[in-house]
């Protein structure tokens, strides 16, 4: 058999992260992302596979509103600081920010032509903002509570808005006259929801108090629905609903589920006892179950059987059910969302034997808490089991990362889990519990089968059987291992059974923290709070060797599967492996940093993956005790660690609620420095032919794509010596974008330290700042911090110039005094000497061509007679003319050229 591959390289893919901890949210118009508050930050979500696609950073306080222009174009947020912002969703960047409200903005509402924005407040007050002024337009005070819910009315040609409060009212407000035209009253409690129907007539309300009946749709908490009239603002109808009341929505008649109940009452041969048209509306609240009702006749047309909504153990009943609900636009259906920060996606609905029946078509988790353990599920490895610090399991699409199921029967959290697919081809799932008990699920049935009680601590480990599958193993803070046979199972069991167990042992002296079962199902191993490593026989858990060497507690073991050795993580930051035989330690890593959680085997058992409490993830070779990659993905502890069995794809997820999926990039990376180096070998090509063709501009360019700055000073300094210099080197700046300009400012400020490449780097730095703005210049990312770097150096060498050129002026005072160079002489000194031109009367006293030549020989004599004069004058005078020159340097220096 060939030798595997080695793994050298794994890319990861953030699959599951925190995006919503519950309050405000908003739908983009076409439904495509959902816009969420997460603590003090706002998360943009695509509401396809719950990647976050954009964060928007807030100002440290807690997100309190949220609204989104009608074209998605602005977002409109506002915290406890009471700041109003608007952002630009193209930029995330915040356009205006205003402050109006004495207290915290409560709910926010834009109109449809998306230039008014309405904002209720903490503070008893509704205000009307102009979006691109920022200003106050209108400003109503009536409300005696908290205004908690404010919509605009959908026909833009009627300026009016509803405004729901704490103080069980509803008012309606006239934009035109600036006044309140209605105060609807007949909630006893907090109005939470607001609806107007399709033909803008009819208002409906929903809060929570536990008495009331209100048409104009509104529905309370009193259990009922209210239809008010817009007309004349009276109540039209209450409708009984009989349960505390979160959302209401008002169904228009070409949705999808308005042609269903249609055809549901069609099939059903009811016809309409009047004339109005009747008017669908869904309800959701504290049962978690959503409800549509038609107003003719105030009948419950559909409500679910049970509910989708995972069910606490915590009997406070404020954290069951549902907080809000919409309806998505282009028919998408139906969108919930749950106390527990869950989104849940309906699908219209279907009717099949006189029923109808609302599918749940995705669900996507906004908050987890930490993740603790998880596997690969199913044959092809396309789910992933997680168990949080909850009592149900979540079962998570990889495709789509939404909550496909939960396996809910626990009483407790849920600590461990594993899954494996029986010799009949059925997937079960087996999970561990702080109720004391483990339980058996079947994935396809999605149902609990089998529930083995008997332990009298926490169960903390759980291992199925790897070749028979018949059996698995269970380990408890009890200090006991148990041995659970699946026989007796039944493939149509409708109530679960109890599970027996073969075999039991005290296996350790404190808590039990993992479990691993043999290749062969021949040996168990065990790990313990108490520093060891236990292997025992099966099925009748005899002891075969204890594993002692570890300084903390032993937090994961696993066998290899190729060798008779075992691997052991512990607490003291090392990873050993052991030989079954003699129990010896074979070899030792060291490399994490605080304790490690969780070790696998990789690569046919060649190399093996760990991760920890540092949040690093090892990628570790057995044979050269090599850690050859290290990763930084998580904030926190990495309790949990899935490795896929045929894929050997991992998964990864701890403290910081995240989980990250690694796929093998070994053979990319490969191809991919394959590919680059080809690449820059026909580049590097291309950028000599550039150069043999005087093509200043292309090599130019060529060398920033390949990255190589010595190329680069090289061709500005060669350009640099050119007479037109300054048209070549624009020119070929010209070519270049705004990420290329901000890394040649980086190698300028690497040349511009080496007094030997700082006359380059001057050059082309006085070429950037003449071609680009200012605007531009500190637009760039990490401007600063490059100038902050260019600047000193440049000032240290014009410094140095500037010595230079003092210097010059020494030198040329010293050559002069020294009659090396001739001192400049006053036009008036030369003015003064008659004997240099003969007077000319006239034209006849120019010598003639023929006595040109001897008068010139006369001339050169006499200036040589005089020439020897001048050298045999008295010291005196020479001294007298040195000083006559000195003074003429002295008057004259600041007339001396620098290139001198």
């Amino acid at each position: 058999m060939a030798s595997p591959t080695l793994k050298k390289n794994y890319r990861s893919t953030p699959a599951l992260q925190q995006f919503y901890t519950g309050g405000p949210f908003a739908v983009a118009s076409d439904g495509s992302f959902i816009v969420c508050a997460c603590d003090d930050a706002i998360k943009i979500v695509d509401s396809s596979n719950a990647s976050i696609r954009s964060v928007v950073e807030g100002d440290s306080q807690t997100v309190t509103a949220l609204a989104l222009s009608p074209d998605d174009r602005l977002l409109f947020s506002s915290s406890h600081s009471r700041q109003i912002r608007v952002w630009e969703l193209s930029s995330l960047k915040c356009i205006r920010s205003w402050k109006g409200h004495e207290g915290p903005v409560m709910g926010m509402a834009c109109d449809a032509s998306g230039g008014v924005l309405a904002t209720a407040g903490a503070d008893r007050k509704v205000l009307v903002w102009d979006v691109d002024g920022g200003y106050c337009t209108h400003y109503f005070k009536g409300h005696k509570g908290v205004v908690t819910s404010i919509i605009f009315h959908p026909d833009v040609n009627r300026l009016l808005l509803v405004s729901g409060s704490d103080d069980a009212t509803v008012r309606v407000w006239d934009l035109m006259s600036k006044k309140c035209v209605a105060t609807l009253e007949r909630h006893f409690s907090a109005v939470t929801s607001l609806a107007v129907s399709e033909d803008g007539w009819t208002l409906l309300s929903a809060g929570r108090d536990k008495a009331g009946l209100h048409l104009f749709f509104i529905f309370t908490a009193d259990m009922v629905v209210n239809l008010w009239d817009l007309h004349d603002y009276s109540c039209k109808l209450t409708v009984p609903t009989y349960e505390v009341l979160e959302g209401v929505c008002v169904i228009h008649s070409k949705s999808p589920f308005a042609s269903s109940l249609d055809s549901y009452k069609r099939q059903k041969g009811r016809k309409k006892k009047s004339e109005s048209p009747a008017i669908y509306f869904i309800t959701v609240g504290e049962r978690g179950t959503v409800r549509i009702w038609n107003s003719e006749g105030a009948v419950c047309l559909f409500e679910q059987q049970s509910s989708d909504v995972t069910v606490s153990s915590d009997s406070d009943d404020s954290k069951r059910g549902f907080t809000a609900a919409t309806i998505l636009p282009l028919d998408q259906g139906l969108l919930c969302v749950t106390v527990d920060q869950q989104f849940l996606f309906y699908s219209t609905l279907t009717h099949s034997e006189e029923m109808l029946k609302l599918m749940l078509s995705k669900r996507l988790v906004g908050y987890n808490e930490e993740i603790v353990d998880m596997k690969f599920l199913g044959e092809d490895e396309q789910f992933l089991a997680v168990a949080t610090n909850l009592e149900q399991v979540q079962v998570y699409d990889l495709a789509s990362m939404s909550c496909s199921y939960v396996l809910s029967g626990h009483t407790g959290i849920v600590l461990c889990l594993d899954t494996c697919v029986s010799s009949s081809g059925r997937t079960f799932v087996v999970t561990g519990s702080k109720d004391n008990s483990v339980r058996l699920w079947e994935s396809e049935s999605r149902c609990c089968i089998g529930v083995g009680t008997g332990h009298t601590g926490a169960v903390g480990a759980v291992a199925f059987s790897k070749k028979l599958r018949n059996f698995f193993v269970s380990g408890s803070s009890d200090r006991t291992l148990k041995v659970w046979s699946l026989d007796g199972l039944s493939d149509d069991t409708e109530q679960p059974i109890s599970l027996k167990a073969k075999a039991v042992v005290a296996a350790h002296d404190k808590d039990i923290n993992s479990l691993a079962v043999a290749p062969n199902d021949s040996l168990v191993c065990s790990g313990s709070q108490d520093r060891t490593a236990c292997v025992w026989r099966l099925p009748d858990l005899v002891s075969v060797v204890v594993l002692k060497g570890h300084k903390r507690g032993v937090w994961s073991v696993e066998f290899s599967p190729v060798d008779q050795c075992v691997m052991t993580a512990s607490g003291d930051k090392t990873i050993k492996i052991w030989a079954i035989s003699d129990g010896s330690c074979l070899k030792t890593f060291e490399g994490h940093t605080s304790s490690v959680l969780r070790a696998s085997f990789l690569t046919r058992g060649t190399q093996v993956v760990s991760c920890g409490a540092d949040g690093l993830v090892k990628l570790w070779t057995i044979k050269t005790n090599e850690c050859i990659a290290t990763y930084d993905q998580h904030e926190d502890k990495v309790w949990a660690l899935a490795v896929g069995k045929k894929t050997e794809m991992l998964a990864t997820g701890g403290s910081d609620a995240v989980v990250n999926l690694w796929h093998d990039s070994t053979a990319s990376d490969k191809e991919e420095a394959f590919r680059k180096e080809e690449e820059g070998v026909l580049k590097g090509q291309e950028l000599e032919n550039a150069l043999s063709d005087t093509d200043y501009t292309k090599a130019i360019q060529i060398a920033f794509e390949l990255r190589r700055p010595h190329k680069l000073f090289e061709l500005f300094s060669e350009l640099s010596r050119k007479r037109e210099a300054a048209e070549q080197v624009e020119k070929a700046l010209h070519a270049l974008g705004k990420e290329e300009f901000r890394l040649l400012l980086e190698y300028v400020r690497e040349w511009n330290t080496k007094p030997k490449l700082c006359h380059v780097a001057q050059f082309v730095l006085f070429r950037v700042f003449s071609m680009l703005p200012p605007t531009e210049i500190t637009e760039m990312r990490g401007i600063g911090e490059l100038l902050e770097g260019i600047i000193p150096y440049s000032q240290r060498h014009f410094s140095r110039m500037d010595r230079l050129i003092r210097g010059t002026y020494l030198l040329d005072y010293t050559l002069t005094g020294m009659s090396v160079i001739e001192p400049e002489t006053d036009a008036k000194e030369i003015k003064d000497e008659p004997e240099t031109w003969p007077e000319v009367k006239d034209s006849g006293d120019w010598p003639s061509p023929e006595n040109a030549d001897e008068e010139q020989e006369q001339t050169l004599e006499g200036l040589k007679e005089k020439a020897s004069s001048k050298k045999r004058k008295s010291r005196k005078s020479r001294d007298r003319a040195q000083k006559k020159v000195k003074e003429t340097a002295y008057t004259k220096i600041s007339a001396i050229s620098l290139q001198a």
